[in-house]
Formats: structure tokens, C-alpha cells, sequence
């Protein structure tokens, strides 16, 4: 009977040891699998984020017409900085040499794409990366520069938007000998840094002698220079000034102060110099490629790859000029000119 008793209760035993053990399975799955949804929980709110590289500043005025094309553009697309996108800035104050650091900065935050502000840096971003997608808010040339290797399969780790098209610059070399037929000599002010200025000085010299016009080119780095550019265009008597592409910098209002105290007739690139005193302009809507870098954004986050979207180039260039600027220089600017305007400013 003794024995009988001890394996009743061993046998008890057992049992209680076996449910037990079923139930602390159990309690382990139920937790795994509670981990397993929390951590899907989170990954899949989790809030992307973009890098923003600037050759400008924060400040600037085309930096500013820019962004703020570029974040309308992702409203309309349902993001909103700050709720289920976050934006990381960083500007180069218009000194090229700061963008490869600057671009190396948001690498190390592991943004999900990098959104570049020009080709300076959109070039500074490629050589930071070659996984991180990036997309170019405009860019001059990106086949000839070597950001892609064509407009349509750009491969690599980029795509976006190009601000231009042959027969731009020369275009507005031919704007300014119509406004200013006695022209002679113009100044075409660059920055070799940036590596879409050459090219557009070699494709205008090319039009020049055909056009009855002398060009002289100038650098501009930095202030100093805008000083000494002006300096040598008053010895060389100047009759006009041709900015290429970027040229201007974060110099854009000083350079504006100094062609009307000098009274010289200038071709910007983009129509926000004009809106701020430029005499007028010949180029791409920036803002409408901002707006439109929205949409590469999109794509790329819903799972696009960079290399399989086509560069797009520009639909529309603006004719711009500024009306009040010409009284201050004493032009009179041609009917016919005035007439193919996109936009005057009175």
C-alpha cells in the first residue's frame, strides 16, 4: 500500500511538472510573439528620414523659394515635416568645400535619401555614398559631369532633376545683345568650383564672334573676387555682364548692388535674382523642380531604385525682367523683348 501511495503521488507529481512545463511554452510563445508585433509595430512607424544639402544658405532667397517649393510639393503627396517625415538640413553657406563634410554628416545619421540642392552638391553626396538613393533638385549636365550615366537609366544610387538644356547660356547671350545691340564686351562671371560652369563658358565662346561680342570671364569664388571682377570690367569697359549657372553664389544681392551702381545691363539664371533687383533672367522654373523632386522622393520611398527613374530635364524656362531696375540703369528695354517676357516687374 506504502508503494502504491509513493507512485500515486510521483505520478502527481509528474503531471503537475508536465502542465507546467506546456503552460511555461506557452507563456513564451505568447511573449515572442508579442515582441515579434511590437517590433513590426514600430518598424512600420517608422518615420522616414531626408537629408537636405545646400550650397547656399538657409537664408538665401532661392533657397528659400526652393525649400519651400520642395515641402509643398511633399504636403501634396500626404507628407509633413516633423509628423510623418523628417527633414535633416545642412547648408554650405556657398562655400563648395564645406559639402563634402556636410554630406558626409548625413550619411552618418542614415538618411533614407538624400535630396541634393544643386550639382556641387549633388556631387558631394555621390562620393559620400553609393547606397543611400539620392535625389537631384537640379543639376546642369549630369550626364556630361558624370552624376549618371544617362537621362534615361541613370544606374547608381541617383536620379532627380536637370535645371538645363543646350542653348540656355547662349540664349541668354543672345537676350543681351537684343536689349543692348551696341554691346561689344561682356563679362561672364563662374566659378570654376562648380563643375557645370566650364562647360557652359566653353558652349557660349563658341556663339560669341558669330554674335559681333567679345567675352571676357572672371571667377568668382568668393567676395574678394566679386570686387576684383568689377574692378577689371571698369578697366575693360564692360558694356554688360552674363552669369552662368550658380555663379552667383550666396553673393546674389551684393552682385545685384554692383551691376546697377556700375550701370550695367545683367543676365541672371533664375528669376528669383530678378524678384530681388536683377535686371532680368533667362532659365528653368526652380521651383517647379522642387515641387517635382517631391515626387522622386515618393517613388523612392514606396520602393523605387534611383537607376530605374529617369532624369527629367526642364518644361519650362522663364524670360523675367525687371522694369525698375532698368529705369535705375538708364535702359530702355526694346518692345519686342518686353513683348516675349514671361513676367515683368513694374
Amino acid at each position: 500500500m506504502q508503494d502504491l501511495a509513493q507512485d500515486t503521488m510521483w505520478g502527481r507529481r509528474g503531471a503537475s511538472m508536465k502542465k507546467a512545463a506546456v503552460l511555461l511554452s506557452i507563456l513564451v510563445a505568447v511573449v515572442l510573439l508579442a515582441v515579434a508585433v511590437i517590433a513590426e509595430a514600430q518598424q512600420a512607424k517608422k518615420i522616414p528620414r531626408i537629408g537636405f544639402l545646400g550650397s547656399l544658405s538657409a537664408s538665401s532667397s532661392s533657397d528659400l523659394i526652393r525649400t519651400e517649393a520642395f515641402l509643398q510639393g511633399l504636403r501634396e503627396l500626404g507628407y509633413v515635416d516633423g509628423k510623418n517625415i523628417v527633414i535633416e538640413y545642412r547648408y554650405a553657406d556657398g562655400k563648395l568645400g564645406r559639402l563634402p563634410g556636410l554630406a558626409a554628416e548625413l550619411v552618418n545619421l542614415k538618411v533614407d535619401i538624400l535630396v541634393a540642392r544643386g550639382a556641387p552638391a549633388a556631387h558631394a553626396a555621390k562620393n559620400a555614398t553609393s547606397t543611400i538613393p539620392i535625389v537631384m533638385g537640379n543639376a546642369a549636365d549630369p550626364v556630361g559631369t558624370g552624376l549618371v550615366a544617362s537621362l534615361a537609366r541613370p544606374g547608381g544610387n541617383i536620379t532627380g532633376l536637370s535645371d538645363f538644356n543646350s542653348g540656355v547660356i547662349t540664349k541668354r547671350l543672345e537676350l543681351l545683345k537684343e536689349v543692348v545691340p551696341t554691346v561689344s564686351r561682356v563679362a561672364v562671371l563662374l566659378n570654376p568650383a562648380n563643375p557645370t560652369n566650364p562647360p557652359q563658358l566653353k558652349e557660349v565662346q563658341a556663339v560669341a564672334p558669330a554674335l559681333g561680342v567679345t567675352l571676357l570671364s572672371l571667377e568668382v569664388k568668393g567676395a574678394d573676387d566679386i570686387e576684383h571682377a568689377f574692378t577689371t570690367m571698369k578697366k575693360e569697359r564692360t558694356g554688360a555682364v552674363l552669369l552662368v549657372g550658380g555663379a552667383a553664389g550666396n553673393h546674389g544681392p551684393r552682385l545685384a548692388e554692383l551691376v546697377v551702381k556700375n550701370r550695367l545691363p545683367t543676365i541672371w539664371s533664375s528669376s528669383e535674382a530678378v524678384e530681388t533687383g536683377g535686371l532680368m533672367s533667362y532659365g528653368t522654373n526652380f521651383a517647379d523642380l522642387y515641387r517635382r523632386a517631391a515626387t522622386y522622393v515618393d517613388k523612392i520611398l514606396k520602393g523605387a531604385k534611383p537607376a530605374d527613374l529617369p532624369v527629367e530635364q526642364p518644361k519650362k524656362f522663364e524670360f523675367v525682367i525687371n522694369l525698375k531696375t532698368a529705369k535705375q540703369i538708364g535702359l530702355t528695354i526694346p518692345p519686342l523683348v518686353l513683348y516675349r517676357a514671361d513676367k515683368v516687374i513694374k
